[in-house]
């Protein structure tokens, strides 16, 4: 059970409600910082966010080598244990950072500041924040980031988004990834689009293969869109 999220069946104590309202207030004032931090120094920052095992740090290790040469790329690996994600980024050239939380299940704004902090990446970089794998906490803390991407495996059930529907609530894309793995799984694209519609009518879905390139192009041409668009606002 996680105190911090109100998970199971703490939310019916009035005394834990208020604890958590104080710990999301906190987290909420955090986040603004970290969001002021990041514009000052025009860096786009997007939450990667899934279950474990859906491919975020493959993902990465795909985007780290076709995007490195058109705009700075640091990587910010949020897991309970181990430097692994982290020795991964690295091993691609990348500046990375490990933010192990040990038992806590998400990475949270003040988390996020420190390893900005310690990070330090480049102005005018992307930051990449890959959250803890699960699709309840993550959700529920803002970290300053600019966007959510969701990434969900067709190795999972199509009805993730109602079953987890504050997680794709809140993405601004959904990344369908291993989507060459469709001809060996039972898993209807149809069927989790219109699930998705139930929950989020305008999240845009990216159907990708980041082990074999399958629309990649889509999702960095997202990308650069959103990096337009920010520029522009920040320069407002």
């Amino acid at each position: 059970m996680c105190g911090t999220c109100g998970c199971e069946e703490t939310r019916a104590h009035p005394e834990t409600v208020s604890m958590e309202q104080r710990v999301l207030a906190k987290n909420d004032h955090l986040a603004e910082h970290n969001r002021n931090w990041l514009r000052g120094r025009e860096i786009l920052a997007v939450n990667l966010m899934s279950s474990p095992g859906s491919g975020k740090t493959t993902l990465l290790e795909r985007a780290i080598a076709d995007l490195r040469h058109e705009v700075p790329l640091a990587v910010i690996e949020g897991d309970q244990a181990t430097p692994v994600d982290a020795d991964r980024i690295h091993a691609t050239g990348c500046v990375a950072i490990q933010v192990n939380t040990g038992a806590g299940c998400h990475l949270d704004a003040g988390m996020l500041a420190g390893a900005l902090e310690a990070l330090d990446p480049r102005p005018g970089s992307v930051v990449f924040v890959e959250n803890v794998g699960n699709l309840v906490c993550p959700a529920l803390f803002d970290l300053g980031e600019d966007h959510r991407a969701v990434v969900m495996s067709v190795t999972e059930g199509a009805d993730k988004p109602l079953k987890y529907p504050h997680m794709f609530r809140t993405a601004d894309v959904v990344l369908l990834n291993k989507v060459d793995l469709l001809p060996y799984v039972d898993f209807d694209p149809g069927r989790f689009s219109r699930q998705l519609s139930q929950v989020n009518p305008v999240a845009e879905v990216l159907a990708v293969s980041a082990t074999r390139g399958d629309g990649m192009a889509t999702w960095y041409s997202w990308l650069r869109a959103r990096q337009q668009v920010f520029a522009e606002r920040v320069a407002r």
